[in-house]
């Protein structure tokens, strides 16, 4: 049928060599300050979505004391 190509599937260890050398000649000393900053933004995205679970989890935790309540009513 149809093969859908990853792109990391296809890099082999001599791309990933040269993607490595590009990376080390574009950012020279700055490498380790733009991994620790790609770091604190993953551990703050992981952390909002954290949040928003947390948000919706409460919120249907709520909805459900609500309708418990509603039933006990009737």
């Amino acid at each position: 049928m149809f093969e859908v190509p990853t792109v990391l599937g296809l890099l082999g260890w001599h791309e990933m060599l040269l993607i490595g050398l590009v990376a080390v000649l574009l950012f020279g000393r700055r490498l380790p300050d733009v991994g620790r900053s790609l770091g604190r933004g993953i551990v703050e995205l992981k952390k909002g979505l954290r949040g928003v679970a947390d948000e919706i989890e409460s919120t249907g935790q709520e909805e459900q004391s609500k309708s418990k309540t509603d039933d006990e009513k009737i």
